[in-house]
């Protein structure tokens, strides 16, 4: 660790990839601090989201004009352009282990773990488990010809706050942000329509009873589940038909049918025209 006039600091700088920079979010440093009696930070602001756990010692924060007490495994935030302050009570100085990030979906990461900018602190979250894994994050980049790639980097960022959320400590204080089970239902239909799905797998994915699901599907959006995948794959199969030079077995089996019969009877019913003609007619149209 190295020291200043006010901790002793030991911290570690990333410089994201273009990679990392696609994602959601992405770490900038991490680090650990013992702070001396006159540790007093801020008033001040920072450009990136900071999650800061309370290893041992005792402190104050303040954020938005709101005061907290700071204790062993408490944890808080600091928010972009936010100004804050925190200070450690000189008799029990603060020790801290922090991790710095940003990306567009920082806020969301944090909302994962009960945190918000109206809600940036919360008692008695840090476990054990979570200190040991921000230690080995920042052993596994210290050294540069061990320096854990882009993809390492995330990996380990996005997997500690999975740890943290999934902790008895913080499960409890995530906002609730279920999908509603008829929109869950449907987007996952118009995610797996070509993976051999059943009305039952959907409706248990989306938290209902089968028959119930079904009445309501229809209600809503005028059509039965069943009718809705069908529909799905006979988009797929037409764009397939039109856009590849994909086999009609290869595009039968792209949308979800184990041979071509059953594809192309399903294709007439549903279209008005085999699948062949349809391609014909079409590319006929196109040169037109």
């Amino acid at each position: 660790m190295k020291e200043d006039h006010h901790e002793f600091l030991d911290i570690l700088f990333f410089t994201p990839s273009e990679f990392e920079r696609a994602s959601g979010a992405w770490p900038l440093r991490i680090g650990r601090n013992i702070a001396k009696s006159n540790y007093h930070i801020g008033p001040r602001t920072t450009p990136y989201h900071y999650l800061l756990f309370v290893l041992e010692g005792e402190g104050t924060f303040i954020q938005n004009g709101q005061r907290y007490s700071l204790r062993a495994r408490d944890a808080f935030c600091l928010f972009p352009h936010v100004t804050h302050e925190y200070w450690t009570d000189p008799e029990q100085p603060l020790q801290k282990i922090f991790i710095a990030f940003d990306g567009a979906y920082a806020a969301e990461l944090l909302s994962r773990i009960g945190l918000s900018s109206d809600n940036p602190y919360r008692s008695g979250v840090l476990t054990p488990e979570t200190a040991s894994n921000m230690r080995s994050f920042m052993e596994d980049v210290r050294k540069p010809q061990d320096s854990a790639s882009d993809l390492g980097r995330l990996i380990r960022f996005l997997g500690l706050f999975d740890r943290i959320a999934r902790s008895p400590a913080t499960k409890d204080l995530q906002p609730d942000v279920a999908t509603p089970w008829l929109q869950k239902g449907k987007e996952y239909i118009e995610l797996h329509f070509a993976g051999g799905i059943s009305v039952e797998g959907v409706s248990a994915h989306a938290g209902v009873d089968r028959t119930h699901f079904a009445k309501q599907f229809r209600k809503a959006y005028g059509l039965s589940p069943v009718q809705y995948i069908q529909q799905l794959k006979m988009n797929q199969a037409k764009l397939l038909l039109v856009q590849t030079t994909l086999s009609l077995t290869e595009v039968a089996h792209s949308v979800g049918y184990p041979d071509l019969f059953s594809f192309s009877k399903a294709f007439k019913k549903q279209v008005g025209l085999p699948p062949n003609r349809y391609r014909t007619t079409s590319t006929e149209q196109k040169r037109d």
